[in-house]
């Protein structure tokens, strides 16, 4: 059943004031390994329909993946009746009117159609060369596609599809491990051959690790360490909600500088460098948002709940899934750290002592308001000493504020890197160094 088939049968057979249909619907197949060899090949295909009925400012949600005529048709009365239990909400403004959206591409055959023999043969260049230096290898490679529909009463009608691969490993050695992923829209993003040098680059270079003393150290951060701090930052405060609430990193910081001038981060889902997306989960058009601009905290993200909280403000189109469970508030999902212009070898020959890292793990918010995050390093943190690669330690666990991290920025990597995130979307990031970070204690 198409999408207009679907919106129209909702549409048509509910009784509230205003009604919205939103329909997701994924096709996504995993490859899985370890020991060298896959053993796990998986598909799953689902599609949800959500259905948000406003009666006045009571809205209600329910929500299926029957797509059977008679269970939409139910699905529509559900959601009206839930509605008719809840109490009003005066802050809700109604549901969002129809907006042109821009067209991007983002969907590519290749990686729809890609086969398990294909994902496999990929697979295979990592396992053989982890074999070939007496290494095991485990880690996964991802394809999948998606569609997205969105319609309401207002008038609203927006599609899109999209593709996204994904490929990570980890590849370890007696006394050390390297990790190395790569994402993109496109099947041709993913060298898979280039991943497994990467990762054994950083067994060979981390064997036999050192315990190293906690304390406050310059760091040069991977790609996949940024990326935490970049969608750390989102979860904690980037979104209008958390700073509506007071529980943002950026309530009291608007405005202000408050990172490096050389930091600027941008939600940016038009760009094909990224995940491209071009209306939010409303149907409303993304705008590119500057959300950190040389170091000054601009503004968060809204959806039309937000937006309708605040005189003058208007949907950024940055709505998530609407949900029974509650309101998580408008997301930024395609976030770019800006790139600078020094090199990953420029940046270690210009530190005289500090830390090289690969990337962080098992990250968790200490304090939201002040972006306090706790964590440890993992598979592959060196020593760095007059401006060379010393010698390996075993993993730290740091805490640390994320903006007073970024505050300490020295110098931004010239070569971004597109790597899936937690939230659904992708986080494109550079490499990065700090001039200061926070390690508390050291591992054994």
């Amino acid at each position: 059943m198409n999408f207009q088939t679907i919106a129209d049968l909702v549409l048509g057979e509910s009784r509230a004031d205003q009604a919205e249909v939103l329909a997701m619907e994924q096709n996504e197949s995993l490859t899985r390994f370890s020991n060298n060899c896959i053993h796990q090949n998986v598909t799953e295909r689902n599609i949800q329909i959500t259905v948000r009925s406003v009666l006045g400012t009571k809205v209600g949600i329910a929500v299926s993946n029957n797509v059977r005529p008679d269970s939409l048709r139910q699905l529509a009365v559900r959601a009206y009746e839930v509605a008719r239990l809840q109490p009003d909400n005066p802050e809700f403004k109604g549901l969002p009117r129809p907006h042109r959206s821009t067209a991007v591409a983002a969907f590519d055959v290749e990686v729809a159609e890609c086969t398990p023999e294909e994902r496999a043969a990929r697979v295979a260049v990592i396992c053989r060369k982890a074999a070939a230096s007496s290494c095991i290898a485990a880690g996964s490679m991802t394809t999948s596609s998606f569609s997205i529909g969105v319609a309401n009463s207002t008038g609203v009608f927006a599609e899109h599809r999209s593709t996204m691969a994904d490929a990570s490993t980890v590849i370890m050695g007696n006394t050390s491990s390297g990790w190395a992923q790569s994402t993109g829209w496109r099947l041709n993003s993913i060298n898979t051959e280039v991943l497994a040098d990467e990762a054994l680059w950083k067994v060979h270079r981390g064997a036999n690790p050192v315990d190293f003393d906690p304390g406050d150290y310059p760091v040069i951060l991977d790609p996949y360490a940024t990326a935490d701090l970049v969608e750390m930052l989102a979860f904690d405060g980037m979104g209008a909600l958390s700073v509506q609430e007071g529980r943002s990193w950026m309530n009291g910081r608007l405005g202000q500088r408050v990172m490096s001038e050389t930091v600027n981060i941008i939600d940016d889902a038009l760009s094909a460098d990224g995940i491209p997306l071009p209306f939010d989960f409303e149907g409303v058009p993304k705008k590119v948002m500057p959300i950190v601009a040389s170091g000054v905290v601009l503004t968060p993200v809204f959806d039309s709940f937000t937006a309708g909280r605040e005189e003058g403000k208007q949907s950024t189109g940055h709505a998530t899934p609407p949900s029974p469970q509650g309101r998580f508030g408008p997301a930024p999902l395609n976030l770019f750290l800006r790139p600078g212009t020094v090199s990953l070898d420029d940046m270690i020959k210009s530190t005289k002592s500090g830390l090289y890292i690969t990337r962080f793990w098992y990250t968790r918010t200490v304090h939201p308001r002040d972006a306090v995050v706790t964590g440890m390093t993992r598979d592959g943190t060196f020593v760095i000493r007059d401006g060379e690669i010393a010698h390996p330690v075993k993993s730290l666990r740091f805490t640390q504020s994320y903006v007073d991290a970024l505050k300490a920025t020295e110098a931004i990597g010239a070569m971004p890197r597109l790597l899936r995130s937690g939230f659904g979307g992708a986080t494109s990031v550079p490499a990065v160094k700090l001039g200061q970070f926070r390690f508390t204690s050291s591992t054994k």
